[in-house]
């Protein structure tokens, strides 16, 4: 059974999380996760990378700027 907290929380939309898991933005974007995990190696230290431990989350605002302002991915 999963415990009250769970329960009570509400989905955030996607497109209203700060954060995105390489798997949401592969989603969102449709991009594939080996493009997106290619992309994050080649700009170690972008802005629009936030690393959390060990995990590696994609700032969605940050990233779509990214996004805009390339022509080639």
């Amino acid at each position: 059974m999963r415990d009250k907290d769970q329960m009570d929380r509400i989905p955030i939309p996607i497109w209203k999380k700060y954060s995105l898991s390489v798997e949401e933005a592969a989603e969102y974007y449709g991009i594939g996760e080996k493009r997106l995990y290619s992309i994050l190696h080649e700009h170690v230290g972008a802005d629009f990378i936030l690393e959390i431990g060990s995990h590696i989350r994609i700032k969605r605002e940050l990233f779509e700027k990214y996004l805009d302002d390339t022509t080639t991915l």
